[in-house]
C-alpha cells in the first residue's frame, strides 16, 4: 500500500518524470502525465515513443523504475494509448 494520497503524489511524480523526459527526447519521444489514481500513474507516451516496439521496456524500466526509486517501490505506471483517454476509468477495474 502506497502511504501517499494521489494529491501528495502529483508534485513528486511530476518532478520524477522531469528526470526522464530528456532521455525520451533524445529518441524523439515524450511523455504526458494524464492522472494519478489509487497510486497508479497514468501516462501517455508521445512522439517517437508512441509506436516504438520498445515502448513497453521504456515504460517499465525507465519511467516506472525511476518513480519507484524516487517515490515508492509499489508505484505502478500505466500507458494510455492515444484515443483511449476516455477509457481510463475502465482500466481501473
Amino acid at each position: 500500500m502506497i502511504p501517499f494520497t494521489d494529491e501528495e503524489l502529483l508534485p513528486v511524480v511530476e518532478k520524477s518524470l522531469e528526470k526522464i523526459k530528456p532521455m525520451l527526447a533524445l529518441d524523439g519521444g515524450g511523455l504526458t502525465l494524464l492522472k494519478i489514481e489509487d497510486g497508479r500513474v497514468f501516462v501517455q507516451l508521445q512522439g517517437a515513443c508512441q509506436g516504438c516496439a520498445s515502448s513497453g521496456q521504456t515504460l517499465k524500466y525507465g519511467v516506472e523504475r525511476q518513480l519507484r526509486i524516487d517515490i515508492h517501490p509499489e508505484i505502478e505506471v500505466i500507458n494510455v494509448l492515444p484515443g483511449t483517454e476516455n477509457e481510463i476509468e475502465s482500466l481501473n477495474h
